[in-house]
C-alpha cells in the first residue's frame, strides 16, 4: 500500500517515518530454557501451530515514535490531505 501518511498521535507528521518490514519465524521452544527446538517452514507448519496473519509492514512516526499498522496512517492521511 503507498499512499499519503499522516501521523494520528501527532497530527503534524506527514513526511518522517520509518518502515518496519516485519518478516515472521515459526519456530518451536523449549518452554524451560527458551531455546530454539525447531523450526517450521511456511508452507510446513505444524497442525497445533497457527501460522502468522498479521499486516507484512508496521510504521514508525519519526517524530513521536507511534508505530501502528500501516493502514492507520494511510486512512488518517487520506483523511487529512483533503484539508490540504
Amino acid at each position: 500500500m503507498h499512499g499519503p501518511y499522516c501521523c494520528p498521535n501527532c497530527k503534524t507528521n506527514r513526511s518522517r517515518f520509518n518502515i518496519i518490514q516485519q518478516v515472521p519465524q515459526a519456530v518451536k521452544m523449549d518452554p524451560r530454557s527458551g531455546d530454539i527446538v525447531e523450526e517450521y517452514d511456511n508452507n510446513a507448519v505444524n497442525p497445533f501451530h497457527i501460522p502468522y496473519k498479521g499486516p507484512e509492514y508496521r510504521v514508525q512516526c519519526a517524530a513521536c515514535g507511534l508505530i501502528e499498522d500501516e493502514r492507520t496512517f494511510l486512512k488518517f492521511g487520506e483523511n487529512t490531505a483533503q484539508t490540504y
